[in-house]
């Protein structure tokens, strides 16, 4: 597995345990950074760098995904699919001109390992709808 797509399965991964505990995602960062787990290495730091940048950003990726869902409030959708989602928007507006095809690849085979059947066309139709807006986005 490439480094990149490695550093946003652990930033996933951090966000999730985040998300579970009811923790700051920043806390649990610093943790994995002192104390990884027995099974865990400390965070690349692109990873560090997507869970930083999520933190900061959700409030405005969560209002993008709200606006650009179907028929799903962020409360709704799986949490593997959320974060995956607000992953692949933080990319899409910050992640220094990583391609978008990238972006949805790289989310879309993160929810096909990890969450359920409809997960990756879902993912992948939210995430190419924000595509479409991207411009606009980043005005």
């Amino acid at each position: 597995m490439p480094a990149r797509s490695k550093a946003r399965r652990r930033a996933l991964d951090i966000l999730f345990e985040a998300e579970q505990r009811g923790s700051d995602p920043l806390v649990v960062l610093a943790d994995r950074r002192i104390e990884p787990g027995p099974r865990q290495t400390t965070p690349p730091e692109y990873a560090g760098e997507i869970v930083e940048g999520v933190a900061t950003h959700q409030g405005e990726i969560d209002e993008i995904l709200a606006t650009y869902s179907r028929g799903w409030t962020i409360e709704r959708m799986p949490a593997v699919d959320r974060i995956a989602l607000r992953i692949g928007v933080w990319e899409l507006l910050y992640g220094n001109d990583i391609p978008s095809e990238v972006v949805l690849d790289e989310s879309t085979s993160m929810v096909r390992e990890l969450s359920t059947d409809e997960s990756p066309n879902f993912v992948n139709g939210l995430l190419g709808r924000v595509v479409q807006v991207l411009p606009t986005l980043k005005a």
